[in-house]
């Protein structure tokens, strides 16, 4: 049986947000991913399920193993690194080393990074549509 894949739960409008995964998608050797916007109705639904609201846009979540007795829901700074844990290489040092920081001290950097990317890197009208490839990657609702 296949490895699950995971699930990233990004703020579609969020400029800085799309760049990020575009960046997950190009170093994504093993297919581990798959997205969907947090304005998505997937993303309310599983959200919804751990008492999230995905229209807080708070930040960016990702659920691992879907419907298996391991699945779990990773937000802000603990979603990052095991992003950048799966994706192998220098990115998984780099997660690695981002451990070393506590949580709660990593979400604070994240909060703050998170309450100024509109301001700073910008903000979609709407959620792009992306390429063929990456388009293959984004989940359908309620599949």
């Amino acid at each position: 049986m296949p490895a699950p894949k995971h699930e990233l739960f990004f703020d579609g409008v969020c400029v800085m947000c799309d760049h990020s995964v575009h960046f997950i998608h190009a170093r994504d050797r093993h297919d581990t991913f798959r997205f969907a916007a947090l304005q998505s109705p997937r993303a309310h639904e599983t959200l919804a399920r751990y008492g999230k609201d995905a229209a807080a846009l708070d930040g960016v979540y990702l659920l691992i193993g879907r419907d298996t007795p391991d699945e779990r829901l990773l937000w802000k700074y603990a979603a990052v690194r095991a992003v950048l844990r799966e994706l192998g290489g220098g990115w998984k040092a780099l997660g690695w080393v981002m451990g070393l920081v506590p949580r709660p001290l990593g979400d604070w950097f994240y909060d703050r990074v998170a309450r100024n990317r509109y301001r700073l890197i910008g903000k979609y009208e709407a959620c792009p549509i992306p390429g063929p490839a990456l388009r293959a990657k984004f989940l359908a609702d309620g599949s």
